[in-house]
């Protein structure tokens, strides 16, 4: 029976090294269909959290379920899985090695022949194709692995940092490659360090921090949870914007100003209106008395930001 994609759900994993514990009731989701971003620093505890998804590693405590049932054997089978440690051998041919490997699942050696010649060729490589693995530099070694973990359509696609020494050209075929995994329902998880990467390409983000999940969502959603600041540039000194009640100010260089409001409702506030709305009305209002205003806008904070905030 062919495994189908299903969202991956990640309970309470805990995994322990003697008294170290370096997984620490870990819990999110990899949903269909979607990418998934994990991110966080050298052992947050990435690597060890993929192992035991994949079974490579034993589970201490929690769980790894497969839509509504714990995950098994036979669906692990069916995740594409590129682990830290490439798996690849040496000296055997690259063609003849992803045709064993896709063996391994079960796949027609004749329909494996035609799909990795397919995948080498999108990844400039199907001249190397008789080639030891031996023979390609690291870069090229990379695409190879990652050909190898998404032959024979698996149900879902579990990649530790897949995009390291990948040059820009190489970055952008992966990345085709896994949207068209994710356009078929596949779910995604992939860990990388490379923070810009992974906010243009994914969906959702993991945040992992000594073991712990700090973060999880959209963007957008961790985005939501901070602090929301704002932008001001005036045509005279900013200076005056610390003593408007309500407003606190992050930094001042001159005429600009970069600040944070306070969520509270003002003194005599309007009932219904955004108490963040009536703030930027009267900062507008006090800037155009002094003199004027250039610019009042929102600033959206990068991922890095969003990162450095809730690992610290």
């Amino acid at each position: 029976m062919t495994t189908r994609p299903a969202t991956i759900t990640v309970s309470d994993l805990t995994r322990r090294f003697g008294d170290r514990t370096v997984v620490d009731a870990v819990s999110f989701t990899v949903p269909e269909g979607l990418m998934t971003g994990f991110v966080g620093g050298n052992g947050a505890g990435k690597t060890t959290t993929m192992r035991m998804i994949m079974g490579v590693l034993g589970i201490h405590g929690g769980e790894v379920r497969w839509g509504d049932h714990p995950v098994t054997t036979a669906e692990r089978r069916r995740i594409g899985y590129m682990p830290e440690e490439r798996g690849l051998y040496p000296k055997q041919k690259i063609l003849e090695q992803l045709v064993y490997l896709a063996s391994l699942k079960g796949v027609d050696p004749g329909e494996a022949k035609g799909e990795a010649q397919g995948l080498l060729e999108r990844f400039g490589l199907g001249d190397r194709a008789g080639d030891t693995v031996e023979k390609l530099s690291l870069g090229n070694q990379q695409r190879v692995q990652i050909i190898a973990a998404v032959m024979s359509r698996p149900a879902a696609l579990v990649l530790d940092e897949p995009f390291s020494g990948l040059d820009p050209a190489a970055v952008d075929s992966m990345a085709d490659l896994l949207r068209e995994q994710t356009a078929r329902g596949v779910p995604v998880l992939f860990s990388s360090h490379q923070l810009d990467l992974v906010e243009r390409l994914c969906d959702r983000l993991v945040v992992l921090a000594a073991g712990q999940v700090r973060a999880e969502g959209t963007t957008e959603e961790l985005r939501s949870q901070g602090p929301v600041r704002y932008r001001l540039t005036l045509a005279g000194d900013a200076g005056w914007v610390r003593a408007v009640p309500g407003v606190h100010c992050v930094d001042i260089d001159g005429p600009t100003a970069l600040l944070e409001l306070d969520p509270g409702g003002a003194p005599g506030g309007a009932a219904g209106v955004d108490p963040a709305d009536e703030r930027v009305d009267h900062l507008l209002r006090e800037g155009l008395a002094r003199g004027g205003v250039r610019e009042l806008v929102r600033v959206v904070p990068p991922l890095s930001a969003i990162y450095r905030e809730v690992t610290a």
